[in-house]
């Protein structure tokens, strides 16, 4: 059980940094991109308004993917934009209604879904951020909203992240001071214990292999010596010969 509990609690600390590097990716390339956000060509929303009710509401997040060519956009598609409110540049997000072209350039009317009239400027092709994917989930982007402000990045990013790091720091300490005192963990004598029946094993095949081939250097040598044997009484005369042979060459 102990061991179960410590490996979920690493696994959760490695998805908090995981969701922690994301959404501080998010926050910094928000910054630098004018409050647009882009991870791989995708980027994520906060809905602002009720304008595209009932498409998506207000505190929703929706996606948006970075368009390679402006002339894939069509009307009825939902696009993110540049545009200027009450003296005021804004992001808005609304759908296509209509498509002017002039002098090779392409400008779009939009409109949202909850609103009774069209926008009062078109959208130029500089201004465009990019296209709905119809990807939304609801009320998430208030959270977004939240984490991209000072104290919502403290809260969700800075305080998770000293919570881990204090973590990890406490199992360094625990493990030193065990180490110290010659403590053993239960899963350190778990694997002591699976690395010696391993070395036992091995010894005793590395035995059986070696009485197996005494045994048969043993059976060899006694074929040997039978065989031997068996020419002799074979041929007495021919080795007594050989014998006298061997003899008168010795005297020489």
């Amino acid at each position: 059980m102990k061991k179960v509990l410590k490996v979920a609690a690493d696994v959760l600390a490695w998805v908090l940094l995981i969701l922690a590097f994301i959404i501080t990716l998010t926050v910094l390339t928000s910054t630098k991109n004018e409050g647009v956000a882009r991870l791989f060509g995708y980027t994520p929303m906060s809905v602002q308004s009720d304008s595209m009710k009932p498409t998506f509401s207000k505190g929703d997040l929706i996606i948006v993917h970075k368009i390679d060519d402006l002339y894939d956009l069509k009307e009825n598609d939902v696009i993110t934009f540049y545009t200027i409110v009450d003296n005021q540049r804004i992001i808005n997000t609304h759908r296509i209604v209509k498509i002017e072209e002039k002098d090779n350039t392409r400008s779009f009317i939009t409109r949202g879904d909850n609103n009774p009239v069209d926008d009062e400027l078109p959208v130029e092709a500089v201004d465009i951020i990019g296209q709905w994917t119809g990807k939304s989930f609801g009320k998430v982007g208030v959270a977004l909203s939240f984490i991209q402000t000072q104290k919502g990045f403290f809260i969700c990013i800075i305080i998770p992240i000293a919570i881990i790091f204090l973590f990890e720091l406490y199992k360094f300490i625990v493990a030193l001071i065990e180490v110290k005192n010659g403590e053993i963990s239960e899963e350190d004598e778990e694997a002591i214990k699976q690395k010696a029946i391993e070395e036992y094993l091995a010894k005793q095949k590395k035995e059986e292999e070696k009485a197996a081939a005494e045994a048969a250097a043993k059976a060899t040598a006694e074929a040997e010596a039978a065989a031997k044997a068996k020419a002799a009484e074979e041929h007495p005369a021919e080795d007594i010969l050989d014998t006298v042979v061997e003899t008168a060459e010795d005297a020489e």
